[in-house]
């Protein structure tokens, strides 16, 4: 019994500036009550950063480091190497460039250290080039983004991914729900159960559990059929379809369409389906650094200008300014 006794995982937390502090605390949680409910300490952790300094949230609180990169690095034979990595990140993450942490990792991952982002962290963790082939979970905010700049990553709106040693999440509560899938598979359901109970949650979500509230609640739309549409219209923004392919694939008429998106939706289904590429094109001006040309190809438009056109008549901006005030904030914060 006196191996039951020992460590089951040690974590090193990777703490990078403007990191998402619910993310952090869904994931550090769990295992602090696990070692309550079990009596031991059978997960072990610490956070590291950079430079051993203190970093600072999304939400602007400080959470102080216990070691920096360095230590981490010549730490690598020792006794106190950890078998788990996990980057912690949040917004902004597209100005991460730290070669030395990407290095790190690619280290660790070679070694057979089972490595993790949080949140935004699968965007860090494919810089590394650890994400090629991959399954891995991001937060639906930078979900865009992410698909055009690692193409060879395999990447899902879900609220967690494991592939092999390659443990994701999309952040928020998410983390919490890969957190208790990890300790269920080191212990048992009871054990993940009375950590629910502790932790005031009903219940363990599922891996590919959507990330979104249903569209249904989202855009408090009864309507089936027109449910039906706006997802088939969701799951064609590069290659738009015709009303009449939508009118086929929904199963009605035109006209009928369109009278229910006027009754439904306030607006024409053309108009309708113009709004969502173009909300897709702003995640992709502010989150990656596509060309305006290829943002508006990604988008489904057949040209730069007429792109253009159609954004500064919905957010009274171009797409080029919408960049630059981008750039502008990064340099600021």
């Amino acid at each position: 019994m006196q191996s039951a006794h020992k460590v089951k995982r040690s974590i090193v937390f990777y703490l990078v500036p403007e990191f998402s502090m619910i993310a952090f605390a869904m994931a550090v949680e769990p295992l602090r009550l696990a070692n309550r409910m079990l009596g031991f300490e059978c997960y072990r952790w610490r956070l590291a950063s950079y430079d051993g300094q203190p970093v600072s949230a999304s939400n602007h609180v400080s959470i102080a480091a216990d070691t920096s990169l360095a230590d981490e690095r010549r730490n690598m034979g020792g006794e106190q190497r950890p078998n788990m990595v996990f980057v912690c990140s949040g917004v902004n993450v597209e100005k991460f460039s730290n070669k030395s942490v990407l290095a790190w990792l690619r280290e660790e991952h070679n070694r057979g250290v089972s490595v993790g982002g949080l949140c935004t962290g699968a965007h860090i963790l494919a810089l590394a080039g650890l994400l090629s082939g991959k399954r891995c979970a991001i937060h639906w905010e930078n979900l865009p983004g992410f698909s055009e700049a690692f193409p060879k990553a395999d990447v899902y709106a879900d609220l967690y991914e494991i592939d092999g040693t390659i443990h994701t999440c999309a952040g928020g509560t998410a983390a919490l729900d890969m957190m208790l899938s990890l300790i269920g598979q080191d212990h048992d359901e009871h054990l993940v159960n009375r950590i629910c109970e502790m932790a005031l949650t009903d219940r363990v979500r599922n891996a590919q559990d959507r990330q979104r509230l249903p569209l249904r609640a989202r855009l408090g739309v009864q309507n089936s059929k027109v449910l039906s549409i706006i997802e088939l219209m969701e799951a064609h923004l590069s290659e738009p379809l015709s009303l009449i392919e939508i009118a086929d694939g929904a199963d009605l008429s035109r006209r009928q369409i369109e009278r229910l998106f006027r009754q439904e939706m306030g607006r024409s289904p053309a108009r309708y389906y113009l709004e969502i590429r173009l909300d897709r094109a702003r995640h992709l001006l502010i989150q990656s650094s596509m060309p305006v040309v290829e943002v508006a190809v990604a988008c489904g438009f057949v040209s730069a200008s007429h792109f253009s056109k159609c954004y500064r008549e919905l957010y009274s901006r171009s797409p080029q300014q919408e960049r630059a005030d981008r750039k502008q904030y990064l340099v600021a914060a």
